[in-house]
């Protein structure tokens, strides 16, 4: 059994009872990439499921692209880790070669198909939440992107419900991806990285925008150490009538 970090499960504890993200009788489908977020996470809940004083049941799910992806390891991980895992075969890449127009985003194209694809497994299967693995570097760094190139307040709540009625939770949001990071090399978790990503098997240029983004947070934070506590806090702190938005305004 892998053994997780205190902090890490006290952080997800906390997060879990100020939001409700999973109560008794759910059903929780984890997309479960192979990387360090969505690994770590199907650890967390599944020590939640044991120490939980409520019932509630547990399944991750991967997504296959449909371009020969090699799988075994993940498999034979989940089954050494008794962590309940499918595979789910999706034809994704071969869409994208004929769907996905030229000089468009390619990882928003392949993010958008694999959250329908997960979406779609969770209804078909009668799933009522889908855990996704943000952490807490993921919300901030979406928050300053989107005000920085999109002129939009947003970032990425703790749950929220879809419009197709499923329930989106995110246990990992106060996390930082540090102690992510730190806990799967602890653990020595077989981490399925870039090569597994279909934008990587076309000849295009990256997108840049949230590498930037994440040197630009990186150097704001060597500067003010608080910098994510701070932001985190302001997440819970918004005063709606500081803005030129009419409808919140005294």
């Amino acid at each position: 059994m892998t053994n997780l970090s205190k902090k890490l499960l006290r952080i997800t504890g906390r997060t879990n009872a100020r939001y409700g993200l999973i109560k008794e009788g759910d059903k929780i489908l984890l997309g479960l990439s192979g990387g360090k977020d969505s690994l770590t996470l199907a650890h967390v809940i599944k020590h939640m499921q044991r120490v939980a004083p409520f019932n509630f049941e547990f399944q991750t799910v991967t997504v296959s692209y449909g371009m020969g992806e090699n799988l075994e390891i993940l498999q034979d991980y989940c089954i050494k880790e008794n962590i309940p895992h499918k595979i789910y075969d999706t034809k994704i890449y071969d869409l994208a070669k004929e769907k996905i127009r030229q000089n468009s985003s390619f990882c928003s194209f392949f993010s958008r198909m694999r959250r329908g694809a997960l979406y779609t497994y969770a209804l078909e299967n009668g799933y009522n939440k889908l855990a996704l693995g943000h952490h807490l570097d993921d919300a901030v760094e979406s928050f300053f992107m989107n005000f920085s190139y999109n002129g939009a307040l947003r970032s990425m709540p703790p749950i929220y419900s879809a419009k197709n009625g499923l329930v989106v939770i995110r246990p990992l949001i106060h996390v930082r991806e540090r102690q992510l990071i730190e806990q799967a090399k602890e653990a020595n978790m077989p981490l399925i990285t870039d090569e597994a990503c279909p934008s990587m098997r076309f000849d295009i240029k990256m997108p840049v925008a949230r590498a930037k983004t994440k040197e630009m947070l990186r150097k704001m934070e060597e500067e003010n150490h608080s910098l994510f506590t701070s932001v985190r806090k302001s997440f819970e702190n918004i005063n709606l009538s500081s803005f030129c938005e009419e409808e919140y305004l005294d």
